[in-house]
């Protein structure tokens, strides 16, 4: 790191140009929020069923009784051993936001396709107490563009995050977040979706190295990061007086 010491006058000029461009981030992602809820809705009219710890159940009846149902679509194969590091990073800041979204009418529930014994195996692993279903057996996470059967991934390219990509840059299992709404009919609507690096305020810790002094730090995205249960010990600072 080579930065430029100066006054603390000089610091709070630089510092007060920062923040007119930090506020208009902020109307930015406002104005983008409103265009998102502003999204034409479409009616999911395919009957997708789940695996759950209380048993096979519809997309409706992930909802759990509330109007508004948000998806994240973990990245955990069938074959997998384990769920992606990735997902597992995004996933370990979910479990706070539960009684806040549950009592603002939203539920919040994790869908792959691994079948539920290894996804309540690595979810006891990890000490999650999010819902975490299966879609085994469905075209839910096909349809939504997150999963690719062999003969697509044989092919040139896969339809993802709304275009189509290289094959060589896509993996059978992808990750994504979407959202539904569910009417006093029981109607179910998709409203949003979103992939890719999409979900990434969803990572709390981002967002918290994006303000500490070395940012980030990484060559590659989350080329750090690791499972939580798989980091090693940090080394300790020596003292001064040691």
């Amino acid at each position: 790191m080579n930065h430029q010491i100066v006054s603390r006058e000089d610091w709070l000029t630089a510092r007060r140009a920062l923040l007119a461009r930090e506020k208009e981030a902020t109307h930015l992602r406002d104005a983008i929020n409103a265009e998102r809820l502003a999204l034409p809705w479409v009616k999911v009219d395919k009957n997708y069923s789940f695996e759950t710890p209380a048993g096979r159940k519809s997309l409706a009846e992930l909802f759990d009784g509330r109007s508004q149902l948000v998806v994240y679509h973990f990245m955990y194969g069938p074959d997998w051993e384990a769920g992606c590091p990735g997902c597992s990073f995004l996933a370990d800041h979910l479990d706070g936001t539960l009684p806040h979204l549950n009592h603002h009418d939203v539920t919040l529930v994790a869908v792959s396709r691994a079948p539920l014994p290894k996804i309540e195996a690595y979810k006891k692993r990890m000490d999650w107490h999010f819902p975490w279903v299966s879609s085994v057996g469905s075209d839910f996470n096909h349809d939504f563009h997150v999963s690719f059967s062999d003969d697509e991934m044989k092919g040139d390219q896969v339809s993802y995050n709304f275009t189509r990509i290289p094959v060589k840059d896509a993996a059978p299992e992808l990750p994504g977040l979407s959202s539904f709404y569910r009417d006093e009919k029981g109607q179910v609507f998709h409203t949003y979706s979103s992939y890719a690096r999409g979900p990434e305020e969803l990572i709390g810790t981002y967002m918290v190295l994006d303000r500490a002094p070395k940012g980030r730090n990484e060559e590659e995205v989350m080329d750090w990061m690791r499972r939580h249960d798989e980091y090693e010990e940090a080394p300790k600072a020596q003292s001064c007086c040691a």
